[in-house]
């Protein structure tokens, strides 16, 4: 059930809600996604992937030669997964996917409710380069927060009459039922975990030392030249997304 959601800022002068229209680039907040995928293939948390520069064929990224960064430039080599993520390593989450593969990893993905086709097939879609909405995105956090299981955000949850009638309900899907299930229940145990420690000794230490909460979890996510900054994250019952 949504809380809060605020479209844009006045309605009267745009009625383009950002919400749930608005079309964007997730950056590095997408990358739970492409994590929860590699230990679906067999990775570990504790799992080492080499931190170092890489170029890529054109072929691969669906474009033209590719030599990405990490967003501060430096490189620190052989690392966990756990620590990468937390420090949301660019040339980790490339490997990752370079190893389980980018037409797997696009099936994975759409079990947490993105479009396929707006997160093309290629290694680009381990640093967030496809397209979401916030509405997406926080249904899929959701899955990590809640166990595993994909509900459908609601707006209304019932209409009655000036009597006070019922004349609707929503009858929204729940965590728990195993018909919604859509990643194994250890699987977001391992990716909540990490993304606690994002929050604890990571990109979003912010949060942390602000809020002086225990219970956050959450990632961080930002594209080329700071275009759109992202976070995403839940904690005491309640999943949410913040795009700038």
């Amino acid at each position: 059930a949504v809380r809060s959601m605020v479209g844009g800022f006045d309605f009267a002068r745009s009625k383009f809600n950002r919400a749930t229209q608005g079309v964007r680039q997730p950056g590095s907040v997408f990358k739970p996604f492409i994590y929860s995928a590699a230990l679906e293939k067999g990775f570990m948390a504790s799992t080492i992937v080499n931190d170092a520069p890489i170029i890529l064929d054109p072929a691969m990224t669906g474009g033209q030669l590719w030599e990405p960064k990490n967003y501060d430039g430096k490189y620190d080599g052989a690392m966990t997964m756990r620590t990468a993520l937390a420090r949301s390593k660019n040339m980790v989450s490339i490997r990752l996917l370079q190893s389980i593969g980018t037409d797997y990893a696009q099936d994975y993905i759409s079990r947490f409710g993105f479009v396929r086709e707006r997160n093309p097939a290629y290694l680009t879609m381990a640093l967030g380069a496809g397209s979401v909405t916030p509405w997406q995105l926080a249904g899929g956090f959701s899955v990590f927060a809640n166990g595993g299981y994909k509900v459908q955000p609601y707006l209304i949850s019932r209409i009655t009459d000036a009597s006070g009638n019922e004349i609707a309900r929503a009858h929204a899907a729940t965590a728990g039922q195993e018909e919604n299930r859509v990643i194994d229940g250890r699987n977001a145990f391992i990716v909540d975990s990490m993304m606690r420690d994002v929050v604890r000794r990571g990109t979003a230490t912010a949060a942390y030392k602000s809020l002086k909460r225990e219970d956050l979890a959450g990632k961080t996510g930002t594209t080329n030249d700071a275009h759109d900054a992202w976070f995403a994250g839940y904690g005491g019952g309640v999943a949410g997304v913040a795009w700038v």
